[in-house]
């Protein structure tokens, strides 16, 4: 089963140097966060505040690739994690078929943002133990941490 997911913010993680990219469900208060790259939270931020820029970056381009293919994205699903790695698939239909394209989950959620499609989690995910790491976290978070959250 799926839960439906929004995404609540981005999060640096000075220890790893990485930023955690946080789903929240959008009826509940189930979260999800998920370790990403510098690259993957940037074109994330940029979507989120609706930034435009000169030319097309990779999110834009594969956004602009399934609207010059005139097909749909329809919905991105992060399905599973396996030792600690998380798999994503993006939904893409034409009206007679579907297709599932194997992604990263930053890159789903960036082009999620920029094509207006919903966000879902696979519900065995939920609670796995990188709650906790985030729980971890926040417990050692330094007042000069606050400073890096979008």
């Amino acid at each position: 089963m799926f839960v439906e997911m929004k995404v609540e913010g981005l999060l640096f993680d000075p220890r790893s140097n990485m930023y955690i990219l946080l789903l929240k469900q959008t009826e509940g208060s189930g979260t999800l966060p998920i370790w990403i790259g510098k690259p993957e939270a940037d074109s994330i931020a940029l979507a989120l505040g609706k930034v435009s820029t000169p030319r097309p970056l990779t999110h834009d381009l594969v956004k602009n690739v399934i609207d010059g293919l005139n097909v749909k994205a329809t919905k991105v699903v992060i399905t599973e994690i396996i030792d600690n790695t998380f798999y994503a698939l993006i939904h893409i239909a034409d009206g007679q078929r579907e297709a599932l394209i194997d992604s990263r989950p930053s890159d789903a959620v960036a082009i999620a943002l920029r094509v207006n499609v919903p966000i879902f989690v696979e519900e065995s995910i939920l609670g796995t133990k990188t709650a906790d790491e985030l729980d971890e976290w926040l417990k050692n978070l330094k007042p000069e941490d606050f400073g890096n959250i979008m």
